[in-house]
């Protein structure tokens, strides 16, 4: 990363060199950022939450991170280690280990990592999968790993956990295997499932093998999704994708029954486990979770929730289970009764990429972020959803709440800018065909009277709103951009509003006369902007990767950042004394830049896509970051630069 001379500079080439390479020095030296806490869970990974044996710790997938949640003291830490999406997860049978898998790019070798649980630190990576790792299973005793890779690669592979070297591998079937599990009482056998196949595997340790034996299922064809084995490793239930389950003879290594008879499960079983009285618990892709009696192979009783169901954790007696849902809900249900089972909503986050976040003037407590269909306040201390606003089959693409905090304006992909009381989520008011083809940017002014909009078609609208909203006036529409507007910022006296757009050009606008007043051109589509607080400088940033500072007077650029080595940058916050700001983008990193030194201070990996928005928290004690894994990262800002963020005697 390098700073550019700016074009008042005559420094001698030489001397810019060394400037330049200190700065890159320092950048690479940059500190890493303290992640506080995440909201989000990654609740398509199948079997990816699991309920560690101390039944105190619940551990899940969100993008790059494997995040373990204490349930008693209501705390996270992390497991930070992957470089990509983690796709499966599993915990040794004492709790001592966890392994987790992820998935990349095709040609790229995917990693999984066995961690020890105490310390939350990485054991070994290992790397021998390409593009995915789709299964991992332990043996009873910790001595083994067994890894599956995806369709692609679809190798099986066992390690020595305590070496982290390969015994040895093989191919898993001549079709696509999607699942691997050790037997309960041996680490010499194991059982995997997949397209139209089950096989039994004995490790022959001595000379390195694994041997494979196939299950006979007559004239059954199956693809078979998930596998479960008694405690005694006799039986085993292989869930499928038409929707019923095979038990297996593991002695034999025979198919015995089939059912639940002409009660197969809609979009087939995504997750099944094995209750101590020996009936099953298993999931489907409709959302329907039913309990399976061991005897008659009947439905004994179900519930529905919301999603498909991909991760049933039982409690260490089985009484109770928690179960995740596709649409990142976790439910908590009693497994005991024989009538019914009743789901209760214990956690829920957005399953959809975020699109923006955005806190109330001058209030720490709360935040609200976009989605597709719905937008949510939090509670920035306890990380607790407090509102859930939806409107159906529609994208909203921002958020922005007033200035006053009593109603939270949203800009939406039908072209509609709706209003909403920030306590009760009731609608407020609409404003019809605000923008055609969608509202894209959207902000409130200090004196809570007017509202300044952009849209998708490049137009940006100033808006006049009468006492709590009850009309909204369009007094000027100003069109001179011809591409999406990205971002727009208004000066503190609400006398100018600056809008950037993906047609390569910023425009400050006079909202007084509604005339543009001066416009900023580069060679890059304009993704956001922010004033410094003094309001005589701007800073940009794009595709282009650059971070641009520009003079409000003339529209010159002043100086010119490399922002990111590898992506573009989509977001931009400034800190309320203008000391440092904030950036973020498709490198998934975020960034704490000083403002003056033009030096990245802080990074903080643990987004696994492209983020779209960050905030620095009016109090400027944490920054919020939101992107398209659907995960909401908080990260702690240290005391130093907080203080230096909040003393605004300079100003």
């Amino acid at each position: 990363m390098t700073v550019e001379a700016s074009a008042t500079n005559d420094a001698p080439p030489a001397e810019v060199a060394e400037e330049k390479a200190k700065i890159v020095e320092q950048v690479v030296d940059a500190r890493e950022l303290e992640l506080q806490a995440v909201i989000g869970f990654k609740g398509a990974v199948i079997d990816g939450m699991q309920l560690h044996p101390d039944n105190k710790h619940l551990l899940y997938p969100l993008g790059c991170t494997v995040v373990v949640r204490n349930l008693i003291e209501r705390t996270q830490d992390f497991m930070v280690g992957h470089d990509n999406q983690v796709n499966c997860i599993t915990i040794s049978d004492d709790g001592a280990f966890v392994a987790s898998g992820q998935k990349t790019f095709m040609g790229f070798p995917a990693d999984a990592i066995i961690w020890d649980f105490a310390t939350r630190k990485p054991l070994h990576k290992l790397s021998l999968h390409k593009v995915a790792v789709s299964s991992l299973s332990f043996s009873y005793n910790n001595k083994y790993l067994a890894t599956l890779g995806g369709r692609d690669d679809n190798a099986l592979v066992v390690w020595d956990v305590k070496s982290g070297q390969p015994i040895c591998g093989t191919p898993a079937a001549a079709d696509t295997a999607h699942t691997v599990k050790f037997f309960h009482n041996s680490d010499v056998h194991l059982i995997s499932g997949g397209n139209y196949h089950i096989r039994l595997w004995h490790l022959d340790l001595k000379n390195k093998k694994i041997h494979p034996a196939e299950v006979s299922t007559g004239n059954l064809k199956r693809v078979i999704t998930n596998i479960c084995i008694s405690k005694d490793d006799k039986l085993a239930y292989c869930g499928t994708q038409s929707g019923d389950i095979l038990e297996v003879n593991l002695d034999r290594g025979i198919y015995k029954r089939l059912g639940p008879h002409k009660q197969c499960l809609r979009q087939g079983i995504s997750c099944i486990r094995i209750l101590d009285d020996g009936d099953l618990i298993a999931g489907s892709g409709d959302g329907t979770i039913v309990k399976i009696e061991a005897r008659t192979f009947r439905v004994a009783t179900s519930c529905k929730v919301l999603g498909c169901v991909t991760s049933i954790a039982l409690t260490e007696d089985a009484t109770h289970f928690f179960a995740s849902t596709s649409y990142s809900n976790v439910y908590w249900v009693d497994a005991s009764p024989q009538d019914a089972m009743t789901p209760e909503l214990r956690n829920t986050c957005h399953h959809e990429p975020i699109n923006q976040v955005v806190f109330p003037h001058d209030f720490s407590e709360v935040f609200a972020t976009c989605s597709k269909e719905e937008v949510r306040v939090w509670n920035s201390r306890t990380r607790q959803e407090l509102l859930r606003i939806q409107v159906p089959n529609v994208e909203c693409y921002c958020v922005d709440f007033a200035h006053d905090g009593r109603s939270i304006a949203t800009g939406w992909h039908d072209g509609k800018i709706r209003a909403f009381l920030p306590q009760s989520g009731k609608l407020l008011y609409v404003i019809n065909d605000a923008h055609k083809n969608g509202v894209t940017a959207i902000t409130c002014s200090s004196d809570t009277g007017r509202l300044v909009s952009g849209g998708m078609e490049g137009e940006v609208r100033c808006w006049r709103l009468g006492k709590n909203g009850q009309s909204q006036v369009m007094e000027s529409s100003l069109k001179e951009h011809r591409g999406r507007v990205w971002c727009i910022r208004l000066t503190s006296d609400n006398t100018k509003a600056v809008s950037a757009s993906s047609d390569g050009s910023c425009i400050v606008w006079d909202l007084v006369s509604r005339t543009r007043s001066l416009c900023l051109f580069d060679s890059t589509m304009f993704k956001s902007l922010v004033y410094h607080p003094d309001e005589t400088q701007l800073v940009t940033t794009g595709t282009d990767r650059k971070i641009t500072y520009w003079d409000t007077f003339d529209g010159q650029s002043i100086r010119i950042l490399e922002g990111s080595e590898t992506a573009e940058l989509c977001t931009l916050s400034m800190s309320k004394s203008g000391s440092h700001f904030v950036s973020g983008g498709a490198d998934r990193i975020v960034k704490v830049w000083d403002y003056d030194e033009g030096v990245c201070n802080l990074s903080g990996a643990g987004h696994s896509g492209t983020i779209s928005s960050v905030a620095i928290s009016p109090d400027q004690t944490m920054i919020v970051s939101v992107g398209h894994d659907g995960g909401i990262f908080i990260w702690k800002i240290p005391e130093g630069i907080s203080e230096k963020c909040c003393d605004t005697s300079n100003l």
